[in-house]
């Protein structure tokens, strides 16, 4: 085989790992920013751990096909970039969504959330749920209620006995 044939085959495994290692994936049209709003998108990812790539779409659809995540390949049309998050499955939903609202150039074309392949539409709505955090707190707050709610009622039972008694 020609050494261009090797080079791309490597690419394309890289494209592959990529994808296994991913908790979510995220495909995006970036025609229309110019380089500093892309640098702003990239500085923005990078931070918060997540990788923004542009690869060839052939060589990306030779990826999805070995790990059977040919339904993508049908977004993969004209210049895509693609970011790529192996730990925070929203966190490149979410800082994608807030930049295209900011640069309407940006269009989210879909996605692929823990292996599922999901439309533009569902990579929205996940970049639209609260944080981690702000879950978590709202699931304590839930758990608190009972608790907080019996307390209230036993302390006004017993000033209720204790007018009584007075």
């Amino acid at each position: 085989m020609t050494k261009a044939v090797e080079t791309k085959k490597v690419v394309v495994q890289t494209i592959a790992d990529k994808f296994d290692a991913a908790a979510s994936v995220v495909v995006v049209d970036y025609r229309g920013l110019n380089v500093a709003q892309v640098t702003e998108l990239r500085k923005q990812l990078r931070e918060a751990g997540v990788e923004f790539k542009v690869y060839k779409n052939s060589m990306t659809r030779r990826a999805t096909e070995m790990h059977g995540l040919e339904a993508i390949n049908e977004h993969l049309t004209g210049p895509n970039a693609i970011a790529f998050s192996n730990e925070d499955v929203v966190a490149p939903a979410r800082i994608i969504n807030d930049f295209a609202k900011k640069n309407e150039a940006l269009e989210i074309k879909a996605g692929i959330i823990e292996g599922t392949v999901s439309s533009a539409e569902d990579v929205k709505a996940l970049a639209e749920l609260p944080s981690r955090e702000g879950l978590l707190s709202m699931l304590l707050s839930v758990l608190q209620a009972p608790v907080r709610n019996f307390a209230a009622i036993t302390k006004a039972v017993a000033d209720s006995k204790e007018e009584q008694g007075a």
